[in-house]
């Protein structure tokens, strides 16, 4: 092989392993230990130095079963080392069902359905009802979480949301869990990958639901929200213009 075509198979194979080695990795039933996943990207790292010398000609069959190896190392060790630190911030199953006052920013333009709304909130603190902000023992929370917020029987919130405003909620949380049917839709995998570890819905009572401030964060958001808002107006005025134009029953039999 010439040196140019050893580096090119040796890219080619290490994508490869990479992507087998993070295949391989979500298979897996229970997690390794952090270190393990840590010590397979450190092997992947300082193999690949080690690989350089192996591009001479005259060593060219090693190159590619041992790039498949340091890239399949280096897929499951970053995929499982994201999967730990991800778990490390999962919602304790003793907060499960339990009422809680959570501070944060709505980082999603709400989604309104037939029974209210729904919207991703970021959490900056969390409280157990009855303390204060500052109290030393506080709810371990996960950073970002899924909130409902549930009409009443007029069909009306208590108060409007929006992208980018600083909330602070009681709530009751769970965890995420998704439907066990095959082939179905995979509920638990999709807040996975938006980083949200829990679900749930905003209580009524005491405290009551609070905005505290609108911040500048997610911007893109709150451009979404307005436009969306601004589209739903201009589809509002053209229904009305056109049932103004309607023809009315004595209108419509002198034409006839």
């Amino acid at each position: 092989m010439q040196g140019w075509d050893v580096r090119g198979l040796r890219v080619l194979a290490a994508m490869l392993g990479f992507v087998l080695g993070t295949a391989l990795q979500l298979q897996q039933g229970v997690l390794w230990r952090e270190a393990v996943y840590v010590a397979l990207l450190v092997g992947a790292v300082v193999g690949g130095f080690i690989l350089r010398p192996l591009e001479r000609p005259w060593r060219g069959a090693l190159v590619l079963p041992v790039a498949l190896l340091l890239g399949g190392m280096a897929g499951a060790g970053s995929a499982g080392w994201r999967s730990v630190v991800f778990t490390a911030d999962a919602l304790p199953a003793a907060l499960e069902g339990r009422d809680l006052v959570v501070t944060g920013v709505v980082a999603q333009m709400p989604l309104r359905n037939e029974s209210g709304l729904r919207f991703a909130l970021e959490v900056e603190s969390a409280r157990w009802p009855g303390t204060a902000d500052d109290s030393r023992v506080t709810p371990d929370v996960p950073p970002r979480i899924s909130l409902g917020w549930y009409a009443d029987a007029g069909g009306e919130l208590a108060a409007p949301i929006h992208a980018g405003e600083r909330w602070r909620l009681p709530v009751r949380l769970k965890a995420p869990h998704g439907n066990l049917n095959p082939h179905g839709f995979d509920y638990e995998l999709r807040l996975w990958e938006q980083g949200e570890q829990a679900t749930g819905y905003v209580r009524g009572g005491i405290p009551a639901p609070e905005r505290i401030a609108t911040t500048w964060r997610h911007p893109i958001e709150r451009a979404r929200e307005s436009e969306s808002a601004a589209r739903n107006v201009r589809s509002v005025r053209g229904v009305r213009h056109s049932v103004r134009t309607l023809p009315t029953n004595t209108t419509w039999r002198q034409r006839t």
